[in-house]
């Protein structure tokens, strides 16, 4: 599976793309996409959507993986940010790809083992996960890789666990059916 992660940023947003699956993966490229702050902010939004297309047109990757909205201070910055986000979401469903949302900590955790990890510690994960000399550059790059190698583990879990659903459910329903309902007095 080809799997293109990104970190939305109204300003650097960041893209990686990794191939495999959870047991073994390879990197295949990463970068930014930058729009100046100096720009309005529909500039900016437009930069952003024509890269992220431009790169799910050179990649065509199975899947797009997006880090998640997160509550901000700044009210201000979450609504910019959720803009984006709804940019490159559109972006990704307008290519027909299938889409991943995680949670900045579920990535963390997924990538380093500890959900409140630094930008650090994913930038030093993310280089030893993909075998590569040094840290990506910048952290943007290395969020986006995070995101792509969560998005391989957790659709692999996903996948795993609707193969094994059917006999659980099964089970389920049966022991259900085989217990009458009792309403709980008034």
């Amino acid at each position: 599976m080809l799997v293109l992660g990104i970190d939305p940023g109204s300003e650097t947003t960041g893209w990686g793309v990794v191939e495999g699956d959870a047991r073994k993966y390879r990197l295949v490229d990463f970068g930014t996409v930058k729009a100046s702050p100096r720009e309005r902010f529909a500039a900016r939004l437009l930069k952003i959507s024509d890269g992220v297309e431009a790169i799910i047109k050179r990649f065509s990757p199975d899947a797009c993986a997006i880090e998640d909205a997160f509550y901000a201070v700044n009210v201000k910055t979450a609504f910019k940010l959720g803009q984006v986000r709804g940019c490159l979401l559109l972006a990704a469903e307008r290519a027909g790809v299938e889409i991943g949302e995680y949670a900045p900590r579920l990535i963390k955790a997924t990538v380093v083992g500890y959900g409140g990890a630094e930008k650090r510690q994913v930038q030093e994960m993310v280089r030893v996960l993909l075998s590569m000399k040094e840290a990506p550059q910048p952290h943007d790059a290395a969020d986006a890789l995070a995101i792509a190698i969560t998005h391989l583990h957790h659709t692999n879990l996903a996948s795993r666990v609707e193969r094994q659903a059917p006999p659980a459910r099964a089970r389920l329903e049966a022991m259900l059916a085989a217990t009458p309902r009792r309403r709980a007095p008034r």
